[in-house]
Order: C-alpha cells, then structure tokens, then sequence
C-alpha cells in the first residue's frame, strides 16, 4: 500500500502510525512536511518551505487562511513533482488540514481518499474564546471566528473520513459532518511512559531530582495563559512558601503557541515574574527537554499540574497519568472527560491559584501520596488512550479508507472502545 502523510512538523499525530506503516516492507510512505531535523527509517521525506508570509495588506480576519493557502500551495507542488517525476499515486492520504496542507490535493490526487485529524474547529461560544471571566464578546470576535474555520470547512468538506482525538473536540464540528469523523485518539505509549521507582532526573543546571522528592511539575509547551501559565505562577508562589523543602519544575518555553501574545520582546514568564515573589534557588525553568527526560520528569514528580482553556488536550496530561502521578488539573473540557475528581485526579478551577495551590497540598501532605489515584490515572489510560489497543484501529481504519470503504467498518470497533 502507498500512505502520503501530511503534517506540517513530521511527525505530529502520526509518530506511531507512519513508523507502523513503514515497518512493512510491502509499504510506500512518504511523508511531505516543512524542514525538519528527524527521519524515520523507510519513510521517504519530502520537504516545502513557505516562498512568503501573507500581505500587510490582508485583511486580518483572512491572515490566518492566506497563510493556509500559501502552504497548501506548496504541497500541492510537491504532490506534482512527486507524482509527474516519480509516478507516485498514494492509496490513502492522512493529514492533519489545520494548517492548510491537504487544501488542495484532491485537485493533484482526485481518486485518492483523504482521511483527516479534525483536532479543533472554533467557537465563539463555549470554547476556549473569551474563555477568560473578564473578557466579553464582542461583534468582532463573532465574525473574526466565524471566518477563522474557512480552512476548516474546506477541510471537513475535501475529506472521505476524519478522527478527532477526544469526544469533546468531536463536539466542536458543525453537525452536518460529524457523521463521517470517527473518535479515537493517537495514542499513548504505556511501556514507554510508565512508573519507575529507581528514576533520577538531571536538569540543566545540575541539580537531580529522584522519586521520592518533593517535587512538583508543570509542563506546557509555551508559557501562555491558555495552558494556565498565570495561574500556576501564583500557585508557585503560594507553595513555595508553604512548603520549605518544596521544588517546582516548569518545563516549556517563551513564546506563545495560543491566544494572544504581549508586547514585543515580552514573554508570558517575564511579566509574571514582576507580579510574584519567588524563591527562584527552588522554582527550576530548564527550557525544553528531550522526551526521555520528560517521562523520567513525570517518574520522579509528586504532583504534576495541568492546566487549559477549553481546547486541545495535551500528550503531556495523559502521559503524566500514565506515569502514575498525582494529577491537580483544571475543570475544563476536554479534561472533564478524563479525569472524574478525586479518582484518578483532582480538578481545580483554573483561574484559582488558591484552590490549585490547596490541591496541590493535598497530595503532598496525604500519608501515601495519594497512590489509589494515581493507579486509577495509569488504568485510565490502559483503558481508554493506550497505544497497544488504539494503534491498531487506527492502522485498520486507514485500510479501511484505503480500500474506500464507507461507512470503515473499523469504526463501529472504534465506538465500542468508548462505551
């Protein structure tokens, strides 16, 4: 079989699955991304860079999809080459279409079913959009929403089959094409993240860390208010404070992924280091770190927070719970799917440093550190989100489109998965 995967930063979502297609020898992948340093062994790496940035003169509702349609543009021109130079014609395509890759390869590969990673449709109501107690609607917000999904909309209308990774970001899809997405999410490692008594962890700046140890964490991908970054700053504080022995690792880094961004030069770190005061010997930002460190960050943590507005839900939460640590998350969708307070987490309300702070101390006082829970979060995972039980109906489901079979049968395994 010919698989043509598309995503922007290779791999994305399909870290397991193309490599699981590539295993095969009887496969062709080839995977069409953006400049990247990571190559997959028998995947065929085809990679675009953007000729230009839209106009100063766009229009700023329409920034986004000019953006769009200038990286479809570029990988409909690999498509050509790829199909006039060296006659391939995939049996399936799977993309995420959230950044404007898959605009146009129907017009390059017409018979070719596409199925698609619906990760997020937007909302001006009850979604992540003035998600923020203080911040109201206006009738700007309504029309410059609206206009955001026009990629979307092309997307769900130009694919055969989609997947949505959680129910609630199923949810958020027009009603009209909720009928040929499936929900299955892509997948969590759990031999790979799981407990480890004997973990030690070594940052950057030397210091190591080994179950055991007071330790609580923070991860989000950018520091930004809509992983909760504000909030988990003034939680610090308190903890800190009320905790001598206590060590507080955030992992991530400076720039913004989502929502808006401060004025230039400023970081979302740098402006809530003005507003608390800090014990910095004991509050540790070691930037990134390589995966490895990650799950042996997670292994030695007794406590990880997770925060979010309304919207995708992080690898990293599930990974934690997976890991077998104590889980303070926010009540927000999609993580009310996840965790039920006080069986496998406890949830706090997001824009209440107090109550994450009290929640956090909750744990860290609880004579066993709350290990009921934290085995309840890993059997959460092995139930619902384990790589071993979704990879291969995800594999199946993308046989499945292959051979043009609609409604996949995979999906009615997939809907059985959730019950």
């Amino acid at each position: 079989m010919k698989i043509l995967f598309l995503h922007p930063n290779m791999p994305g979502q399909y870290k397991h699955l193309c490599r699981a297609f590539a295993d095969d020898p009887k496969n062709t992948v080839v995977f069409i991304t953006k400049p990247r340093p990571l190559d997959i062994p028998n995947v065929h790496k085809v990679e675009y860079q953007m000729k230009r940035e839209p106009s100063a003169s766009t229009h700023r509702y329409l920034i986004g999809t000019e953006r769009a349609v200038l990286q479809g543009q570029e990988v409909w021109r690999m498509c050509k080459k790829l199909k006039d130079e060296e006659g391939f014609i995939p049996d399936v395509i799977c993309t995420h279409p959230g950044w404007g890759d898959a605009l146009y390869v129907k017009d390059i590969y017409p018979d070719a079913p596409v199925l698609s990673f619906f990760e997020f449709y937007y909302n001006a109501v009850g979604s992540d959009v003035a998600f923020e107690p203080e911040v109201a609607l206006k009738d700007d917000d309504f029309a410059r929403v609206r206009t955001k999904n026009i990629t979307n909309l092309m997307s769900l209308e130009n694919a055969d089959w989609g997947v949505a990774p959680t129910h609630w970001q199923f949810d958020q899809n027009p009603d009209i094409f909720k009928n040929k997405i499936s929900i299955i999410h892509d997948g969590i490692d759990t031999t790979v993240a799981k407990p480890n008594a004997k973990a030690e962890l070594k940052l950057p700046n030397g210091k190591t860390f080994k179950k055991g140890d007071k330790v609580v964490t923070y991860i989000a991908r950018n520091f930004e208010p809509y992983r909760g970054f504000p909030t988990f700053m003034k939680a610090a504080e308190m903890l800190l404070k009320q905790h001598k022995d206590l060590h507080i690792i955030a992992v991530g880094a400076d720039d913004v992924s989502y929502g808006k961004k401060l004025g230039k030069g400023q970081t979302w770190r740098g402006h809530m280091l003005k507003q608390v005061d800090l014990d910095m010997d004991r509050i540790h930002f070691p930037g990134t770190l390589p995966y490895a460190d990650l799950m042996k960050l997670f292994q030695v943590s007794a406590c990880h927070i997770y925060l979010t507005y309304p919207f995708v839900l992080s690898w990293s939460c599930l990974e934690s719970m997976a890991c077998e640590v104590a889980l303070v998350a926010s009540r927000t969708q999609p993580l009310e799917e996840v965790v039920t307070d006080g069986e496998n987490g406890l949830l706090a309300d997001i824009f209440s440093p107090e109550e994450v702070a009290e929640k956090v101390t909750k744990v860290l006082t609880h004579k066993d550190g709350m290990q009921k829970m934290r085995k309840a979060a890993r059997k959460t995972i092995e139930k619902h989100y384990a790589l071993d039980k979704l990879l291969p109906l995800h594999v199946s489901l993308v046989k499945d489109i292959a051979a043009k079979k609609f409604p996949p049968p995979t999906h009615k395994k997939i809907m059985k998965l959730h019950k």
